[in-house]
């Protein structure tokens, strides 16, 4: 199943007084790329989260933003600072007696300054916290990636209705690159007697010339090599793994066998047809580009 490279999931978890609050967002991305944006007690599981992003997603530039609020007790441990606190009363002080303002420095006042408490928690309640962030995160991956198989469907119908259309278009041109040849029989033929003022022809010399033309207006192969390519574009979009790079090759396959049938093509139809395939492919190709 096609999976578009843009998405959006989001999961709130909440378990004895913690809560958790996780959402991906994710744009094109040749590669995959991913930021985590989370409180620094939770630092710890980074490479954790990536990993199990990683299990999911294969490609794209992707935005993790994750708020975790403990309100539960669950291993917390307040510690004082005790040095730091002293050099804050120092300093305080020292400034009270240059300002000559008075000192009255309080316990409570101490406590509020940065780094003074610090709530450490246990290694087992890590684990914990560890246990349902993850059970929270892997809800915001299952949202993420249905968003993306839903872009990925609409996507997929409109890649196929456009190869269908290019199918149609290719047809046209094989009906009518197989009537050029006899088409010049017919000119070449008018314009030797025009210019020779005979009915008299050199059928040797005018098969000589038929056969080089023939070769250098045959568009044959390239069509052949285009409907190849158009049943695999057809056969990778069914298919249940990342196929945009695979997809983004096969369009310039398919670009590059448009142009020389353009290069060859000596009729105002078929170059109009090609006008119309390309058209299409830059279509596709901008499509495939938001295929993971």
């Amino acid at each position: 199943m096609i999976k578009s490279m843009t998405g959006y999931g989001r999961s709130i978890y909440e378990k004895e007084g913690r809560e958790y609050l996780i959402e991906i967002k994710s744009v094109n991305n040749r590669f995959s790329d991913i930021n985590i944006k989370m409180p620094r007690n939770l630092n710890y599981l980074e490479e954790k989260i990536k990993k199990e992003i990683l299990n999911s997603v294969s490609r794209g530039k992707i935005d993790v933003y994750i708020t975790f609020n403990n309100n539960s007790d669950l291993g917390k441990n307040i510690k004082i600072n005790t040095e730091i606190a002293k050099k804050y009363i120092q300093e305080l002080k020292k400034l009270s007696k240059e300002s000559e303002i008075v000192d009255n420095i309080n316990i409570m006042d101490i406590s509020k300054f940065p780094d003074v408490l610090n709530i450490k928690v246990e290694e087992e309640a890590e684990e914990v916290i560890e246990k349902e962030l993850l059970t929270a995160l892997n809800m915001a991956i299952k949202s993420f990636i249905d968003m993306r198989q839903k872009e990925g469907t609409k996507i997929k119908q409109d890649l196929e209705n456009r190869i269908y259309k290019i199918e149609e278009k290719i047809k046209e041109i094989s009906n009518i690159s197989t009537g050029l040849v006899e088409e010049y029989i017919v000119k070449l033929e008018t314009r030797i007697k025009e210019l020779l003022k005979t009915d008299v022809i050199d059928q040797s010399r005018l098969a000589q010339e038929v056969v080089i033309y023939s070769d250098k207006c045959s568009v044959e192969e390239e069509i052949t090599r285009l409907k190849s390519h158009m049943s695999q574009f057809l056969n990778l979009v069914n298919e249940n793994i990342a196929i945009g790079k695979k997809l983004d090759f096969l369009i310039q396959e398919m670009n590059r066998e448009t142009n020389t049938i353009g290069s060859k093509a000596n009729n105002l139809g078929i170059t109009n047809l090609v006008v119309d395939v390309k058209t299409e492919l830059e279509n596709i190709r901008e499509q495939v580009q938001n295929i993971e």
